[in-house]
């Protein structure tokens, strides 16, 4: 308590009265660690590579992140810190430990403004927080955005058994970061009262794990979770072809055997043994989404029982997913397509009943990505918004603009195969993404999403009725309303085979 006081003491004083932004037309901006400067442009100020937490490599791998040491002369932040350590998978491969930096941008206009802390997808193994540019979130919404890196795969979820309370070292991350945006939010013009956290697919189960565990209480107060929630679970080849189902989480039994298996598989007895290893010798082991520890401090529960329980941090809340999601993997089947076979070794017994639910009809890779969609993410979001209603405002939505932009996707869809409004989609909207171009009604759909987004960040109100019995915001070129998201989406099928 007494540090943490001395803390917040500091930051008082090193940061200015609390609610007077410090940034100016120099860039230059005191943080409690000491002073950043960064890049000045016409419409906003852009702060990146801040450390929020000490490089946590040496023995401080599988360590809970330690405070930055502070620096005396002003620090570089006009590029991004490094990428966290991390295998191939997904185009971003990096074997640097020391990534916990973060990035800040704000509008050029300062003042008590609302704070949204952005985690990135990649599920817990992949992708960095720079590769998402805020600007018109930021511009267009009036509010400081927060992207961060955080520790992905064995460093940042390894449950060791000698470890004690490890497995979710990514997630204590993302709670320091939090805890420096209430210290330093001040200072670049945000209201540290008036932080959202929001994250897409990995970056959601994130935002589940936030606001489901007892040390990020008080560190938010709205929380949007895109494309990803506490009940998600998954069939084998369900999220990425080839690998195993699954969920986000892993029990620490679990884990600590798997651990066990991992050190036997690189050589090694003991966790100095682990840590004197080179980061490469993890990376170079990939093995798809990476779950996250329960049964610790960090998540003493499950996710799915806190919110069943209401044992969990009562914020306002907007839950939501894409209508096509699991087109994204059915894309990157290879031919040839055996439908029945994928559902086989997805849904076992159930396999038969899906086919006749789903018939393949003229395209079985269509079918497939209904399947997947609605049976993999959509009704388990929806179980979520059911279970968060009972106890915190919810809002539900779904983003159906079956247009969307490929962007970097565009070698990834079969000719002739639509990916619709397919997992990650709605990013584009919402960011400044490379090879994502909208076109003049895209544009005025994405004007509407930051509208909400930061309307609801502002207020806990995005601008349309809360969730009730399946009821969820759509937003497609055609229609920005109401639907119905359990009929779309099948969801009582889906109940009745569990």
């Amino acid at each position: 308590m007494n540090k943490r006081f001395s803390l917040l003491i500091a930051a008082a004083l090193l940061a200015g009265p609390v609610g007077v932004a410090q940034a100016s037309e120099s860039g230059l901006v005191r943080t409690d660690s000491g002073q950043v400067r960064g890049t000045v442009l016409a419409d906003r100020q852009v702060y990146q590579g801040i450390p929020y937490a000490a490089p946590p490599v040496g023995e401080l791998r599988w360590r809970s992140p330690q405070p930055v040491r502070p620096w005396t002369t002003p620090l570089d932040a006009t590029k991004p810190g490094p990428v966290c350590a991390q295998a191939p998978g997904a185009g971003s491969p990096s074997s640097n430990e020391d990534c916990l930096y973060l990035n800040v941008t704000t509008p050029s206009r300062h003042g008590r403004k609302p704070v949204m802390v952005y985690l990135h997808g990649g599920g817990n193994s992949y992708l960095s927080g720079d590769g998402f540019d805020p600007r018109r979130l930021v511009v267009q919404g009036d509010v400081v955005v927060v992207t961060i890196n955080f520790r992905l795969g064995f460093f940042g979820f390894f449950g060791h058994p000698d470890l004690p309370d490890s497995g979710a070292y990514g997630v204590e991350d993302q709670q320091a970061a939090l805890k420096w945006v209430q210290r330093n939010a001040s200072a670049f013009g945000g209201d540290p009262r008036n932080v959202t956290v929001f994250g897409e697919s990995g970056g959601a189960f994130d935002v589940c794990a936030q606001v489901t565990s007892p040390k990020s209480r008080g560190l938010f107060q709205k929380a949007i979770a895109q494309s990803g929630g506490c009940s998600t679970t998954w069939g084998a080849n369900g999220v990425i072809h080839t690998k195993p189902g699954g969920s986000p989480w892993i029990t620490k039994e679990a884990a600590a055997k798997d651990a066990v298996a991992i050190s036997a598989q690189l050589g090694c007895s003991d966790v100095a043994c682990l840590r004197s290893l080179p980061p490469t010798a993890f990376t170079a082991i990939d093995r798809g989404a990476t779950p996250i520890v329960i049964g610790n401090s960090v998540l003493p529960v499950h996710p799915v029982e806190a919110l069943r329980t209401g044992r969990f941090n009562r914020v306002p809340v907007i839950w939501g997913n894409t209508r096509d999601e699991g087109r994204l993997t059915s894309a990157t089947v290879p031919e040839p397509f055996d439908y029945n076979g994928l559902l086989e070794q997805s849904y076992g017994p159930n396999a038969q009943r899906v086919v006749a639910e789903y018939p393949a009809g003229e395209s079985a890779r269509i079918a497939y990505g209904s399947v997947l969609t609605d049976g993999v993410w959509a009704c388990h979001q929806l179980a979520d918004a059911r279970l968060l209603s009972r106890y915190t405002p919810t809002y539900g939505y779904e983003f159906a603009d079956r247009t969307a932009p490929l962007g970097w996707f565009k070698d990834l869809f079969p000719t002739g195969f639509p990916a619709g409004a397919a997992h990650s989609f709605e990013l584009a909207y919402l960011f400044d993404l490379p090879t994502f171009d909208l076109n003049p009604d895209q544009q005025r759909l994405a004007a509407t999403m930051i509208r909400d987004w930061t309307t609801f960040a502002r207020t806990g109100k995005p601008g349309w009725a809360r969730y009730s019995n399946g009821t969820v915001h759509e937003y497609s070129l055609a229609h920005v309303g109401p639907i119905n998201g359990l009929t779309r989406h099948n969801c009582s099928f889906w109940n009745s085979i569990g």
